[in-house]
């Protein structure tokens, strides 16, 4: 198992919120919904275009359209809803960044850089 995979415990939570490997006309799909979720977290985690994605995970493209026409279809909206309502909240992190910038980036002073007297000469 490689650091960026779904564990057995996690896969079985996450299964049942899934739509079915198989769309209406019974054509099994091209790729097993664990491989593409795999390929999903791995994206995810490592920040890697999709064109980075391993071999191992799938093809890129094949991974890209599913990814696409699932969040059309709000299959990840469904899966974090779920998954936030059974969040137990034990280890909660806060993150109170605060970014300022320099005082010499504010500018000058604003208004017209030009007076009425150069208007009218």
């Amino acid at each position: 198992m490689h650091r960026h995979e779904i564990t057995s415990e996690e896969w079985v939570r996450l299964e049942p919120l899934l739509p079915p490997e198989r769309n209406r006309r019974g054509r099994p799909a091209k790729m097993p919904n664990l491989q593409f979720m795999n390929a999903v977290i791995y994206i995810a985690k490592t920040g890697a275009p999709w064109r980075d994605l391993p071999e191992r995970l799938g093809p890129w493209k094949t991974v890209h359209n599913k990814f696409s026409r699932w969040n059309k279809q709000g299959v990840f909206e469904r899966i974090l809803g779920v998954l936030s309502k059974e969040a137990d909240n034990e280890s909660s992190m806060v993150d109170s960044t605060c970014v300022r910038a320099h005082q010499h980036a504010a500018g000058g002073k604003g208004g017209p850089k030009f007076s009425v007297l150069h208007a009218l000469a």
